[in-house]
């Protein structure tokens, strides 16, 4: 007997703010389509936000991606990481916070709350983000935030401001 493979909506954050951070952005998401377990991708518009961490630097541009996974989180994180090294990105000679070209975060994963190992879900700051929620809402809009609740309301508690739409930006 065949055990049932589970299906999950799962959500990514695209960041960057060095070089060419659209083509970044369109090289990851191809990246991910060619992925066994990752199907049906929608990505939301770019927007350009304020960065974040206290670092003078750059704008950001911020988008995401919703898809549905069979791929368990852990899994998933790995292959961010292994998309982000792909893309030229070497955590290990940046600042926290700080410039980068392409920044891929694990946002959701279904209803998964995990604690641990290089690896929280949902994203532990996801719900004090207008930069990922707005974004998040763009492609799942009935997106619900374990241990939080729905994110339309975890928006509503923010100040969208400084999230701008960068409509000729549109990847895809």
């Amino acid at each position: 007997m065949t055990a049932a493979v589970r299906v999950a909506r799962a959500a990514i954050g695209l960041g960057g703010n060095v070089g060419d951070v659209a083509q970044a952005f369109r090289f990851a998401i191809e990246r991910l389509g060619d992925e066994p377990g990752i199907a049906n991708i929608a990505l939301s518009p770019l927007y350009a936000t304020a960065p974040w961490g206290g670092i003078e630097q750059d704008r950001f541009l911020n988008a995401v991606a919703a898809f549905d996974a069979t791929l368990p989180p852990r899994e998933l994180m790995e292959l961010l990481l292994v998309v982000e090294r792909e893309a030229g990105r070497d955590r290990s000679r940046e600042t926290r916070w700080g410039p980068r070209r392409l920044d891929l975060d694990l946002l959701l994963c279904g209803d998964a709350v995990i604690a641990g190992d290089g690896l929280q879900l949902p994203h532990p700051r996801l719900h004090e983000r207008a930069f990922a929620l707005v974004p998040l809402l763009d492609v799942w809009p009935d997106a619900t935030i374990p241990g939080i609740g729905p994110a339309r309301q975890a928006l509503a508690a923010l100040d969208p401001a400084d999230v701008a739409a960068v409509i000729a930006g549109r990847v895809g």
